[in-house]
């Protein structure tokens, strides 16, 4: 009896086809997962984002928590355009290959008021926050899949409610980290959480050595870095200090760095470089970077965005983008940071209703 096979385009090699494939871009994906069941199980084949990456077809975006803005409700100060940003926030998405700006479909609750993102493969998980309405600390945890465009609901936040923390993601394991922040009633936390994605599933991890509120978190190579923050104590005042947990067989923090960070200060612009692991860090209009423990100054903010919203190193560490403004009120720049030749682009000025404050956010490769 004569067997039939299916092709993913019929008339076409299947290598061919899943050459067509591997190029769409992602606002394709939701569309082209629902043509057919063969091109669905394509894109959740494990191997779809390594040939994506290998054959250069894969796309880096930023995913913004962004004020929504009005661009219709302005005046004119001094010559410059200002819009009010109105009172709720959306996730935004930002290509800077193409400097082309989208929205994201809104999660199904509200957005919560400083709730933070992390990429995992191509899906995008958003968790924590204050409740818009009640301002109480949220539990509440969505993933946004960039193949099918849907959102899913996630299991809660265990322990204590928590805000503030530092958050950042293994895409290996597909595990995000929800390190400190403080409770409800403003304590800081020394308590450490791992979500994963996959499994839908949370896990304790140890407890850090300080207690750290306002946190940065950032992931690389198999080590969870967490700098700065404050103690109960310190109510605000930032420290130096930072602490390295190794997610391997080691599976503990190492000691505690003391004078990790140069000076004490909000360290939410700290970004890492995945090339090298060099760590930069935007302060007081400059760029320093870390090397054998020491800081020191590798560029200067251009004056147009001296004051930085979001950073991140992107580009398998070649490059860093910076979003911000000269000062409150006026539109956002973005630039992106050469690593190696220390040189600045400056990319197009964002659309007006893409022109609001940018509360945080992560790179995403598709």
């Amino acid at each position: 009896m004569p067997t039939t096979t299916t092709q993913l385009i019929p008339g076409l090699p299947d290598d061919l086809s899943r050459d067509c494939l591997l190029r769409l871009k992602f606002p394709q994906f939701p569309s082209a997962a629902s043509v057919c069941k063969s091109w669905n199980s394509e894109f959740h084949l494990p191997d779809f984002p390594r040939l994506r990456k290998l054959s250069s077809t894969s796309q880096n975006l930023f995913v913004f928590i962004q004020a929504r803005v009005d661009p219709t409700q302005h005046h004119q100060t001094s010559g410059i355009a200002k819009y009010r940003p109105g009172p709720n926030f959306r996730l935004t998405v930002f290509e800077p290959a193409t400097g082309l700006w989208s929205e994201l479909p809104p999660p199904p609750s509200s957005l919560p008021m400083f709730c933070q993102v992390a990429s995992v493969g191509s899906d995008l998980v958003l968790l924590g926050g204050l409740d818009p309405e009640t301002w109480e600390p949220s539990t509440l945890v969505f993933a946004f899949s960039f193949l099918t465009g849907t959102w899913r609901r996630g299991t809660r936040i265990p322990g204590p409610t928590r805000s503030f923390f530092g958050c950042a993601a293994d895409p290996d394991r597909r595990t995000v980290y929800v390190v400190g922040g403080h409770d409800g009633e403003k304590n800081a936390l020394r308590s450490c959480l791992a979500y994963d994605v996959s499994r839908d599933e949370w896990a304790p991890l140890p407890d850090m050595a300080w207690e750290r509120d306002e946190c940065k978190a950032v992931f690389h190579r198999g080590m969870l870095h967490v700098i700065g923050g404050y103690r109960t104590e310190m109510q605000g005042r930032f420290e130096r200090g930072a602490e390295v947990f190794d997610t391997g067989a080691a599976w503990r923090w190492g000691p505690v760095q003391d004078g990790f960070l140069e000076t004490a200060a909000c360290p939410r612009s700290c970004a890492i470089d995945d090339g090298d692991g060099v760590l930069y860090l935007c302060r007081r209009g400059e760029v320093v970077a870390r090397r054998s423990d020491t800081w020191r100054l590798v560029a200067v903010l251009p004056d147009d965005v001296g004051s930085p919203e979001y950073v991140a190193a992107w580009g398998e560490g070649r490059k860093m983008l910076v979003v911000g403004s000269a000062r409150y009120g006026e539109p956002r720049q973005v630039y992106t940071l050469d690593l190696k030749a220390l040189a600045w682009e400056k990319l197009e000025t964002p659309p007006a209703e893409y022109s609001g404050h940018v509360q945080g956010g992560c790179s995403v490769e598709i």
